[in-house]
């Protein structure tokens, strides 16, 4: 039998047999294959760079090292981390250890597979638009995607860096937080939702684009448990942009592929190929708008702690689902998140939003412990 039934990995690699000391002592790391480890193969999950060993470890991953957390290997990941689905042309695709034949969600996917399968008990993944938190989701795990710029992106291949961000994946809300905790240098926060006014979100903001996103009464079904453990639970919505946003993620897009696209174009999938083919048609007025919108969006000031929402509302996609078909379906309760620019933990489906990590970890591990 196969050590990676699942093709969870890209790339295996031998733990330290001693591990050191520390808060994450002996928990076994897996690092998303879009984040640079010195002398270990890291592909960003393309056939470009299929050879590549970079000589420095990021930032984040050098954290949980020193903390004693143990590197176990590198995660299987779609093509430069840009899709909801946990495909792979040139890897293979990975396997839902939790739902047989259904997808793992994206681009995080070898995260959430392995810890659904306990192959490692702590993993580095990254959201751009959902790529955390609907692995997590799909695969009944737990992951955090923090607020942007709260953690150093050193030694990630960019995505959109405007929308890029870090964040710890474990199977309990209590191992996210503390390797939160670590790669942040701060405490863990304590357990709290007595008091906290919890918004229910039934419909997701659109991107601006003009597609109308559909509404879902799942967040319901949390609302009893959250007033039991002293939530005040309400209605609430978040606000539309003022313009589209797609511009913004497709010029930064470009810009992080400039070095390959399309000089090199005859070796990317052709998923990756259609999406960067359609960035090159976006225009430079629709960028600048698309930047203001941001901006002010990012200016929101919510009159709730925080909301309660599902990380996804349909049938788990099969794994050999078409992509391009089902992407803004399948992240559209995710992705106005990395616009706003907010935490966003994923517990299962359950997701708690809040303008600062703390205030989603903080109800998370209240909700954990019941």
């Amino acid at each position: 039998m196969s050590l990676d039934p699942y093709n969870a990995l890209i790339t295996a690699v031998e733990p330290d047999l001693v591990p050191r000391p520390g808060r994450l002592s002996g928990k076994r790391l897996l690092v998303k294959d879009l984040i640079d480890t010195a002398g270990i193969r890291t592909t960003y999950g393309s056939k470009i760079y299929g050879d590549h060993v970079p000589d420095r470890t990021a930032p984040a991953v050098t954290r949980l090292l020193d903390a004693g957390a143990v590197l176990v290997g590198k995660a299987n990941l779609p093509e430069f981390a840009w899709a909801v689905m946990g495909q792979n042309p040139f890897y293979g695709t990975v396997h839902n250890p939790a739902a047989p034949g259904k997808t793992t969600g994206g681009s995080s996917a070898g995260n959430a597979a392995a810890l659904a399968a306990d192959m490692c008990d702590i993993g580095l993944g990254t959201d751009t638009g959902c790529s955390i938190r609907l692995p997590s989701a799909c695969c009944e795990t737990v992951g955090l995607k923090p607020r942007w710029g709260s953690i150093d992106m050193g030694g990630v291949f960019p995505l959109c860096p405007t929308l890029d961000t870090l964040g710890p994946m474990a199977r309990t809300v209590e191992d996210v937080a503390l390797v939160w905790s670590v790669l942040k240098g701060e405490p863990v926060p304590e357990p709290r939702l007595d008091g906290v006014t919890v918004g229910l979100l039934r419909r997701p903001p659109t991107v601006g684009d003009g597609r109308a996103t559909e509404p879902s009464d799942l967040a319901e079904g949390w609302a009893a448990d959250l007033e039991r453990l002293g939530a005040r639970v309400v209605e609430a919505g978040v606000p539309e942009p003022t313009a589209n946003t797609w511009p913004l993620f497709n010029h930064e897009a470009l810009q992080s592929h400039r070095a390959t696209y399309p000089s090199r174009a005859d070796e990317y999938s052709d998923v990756c190929r259609t999406k960067l083919e359609v960035a090159r048609r976006t225009t430079v007025d629709e960028v600048a708008d698309a930047y203001r919108a941001l901006e002010e969006w990012r200016r929101f000031e919510p009159e709730v702690d925080l909301y309660a929402a599902p990380c996804y509302t349909q049938e788990l996609p099969p794994e050999d689902a078409d992509e391009l078909e089902v992407r803004l379906r399948f992240s559209e309760f995710l992705r106005w998140v990395n616009l706003i620019g907010w935490a966003g933990l994923a517990i299962g489906n359950l997701q708690l939003i809040a303008p600062h990590d703390e205030t989603a970890l903080a109800a998370g591990l209240a909700w954990s412990r019941g």
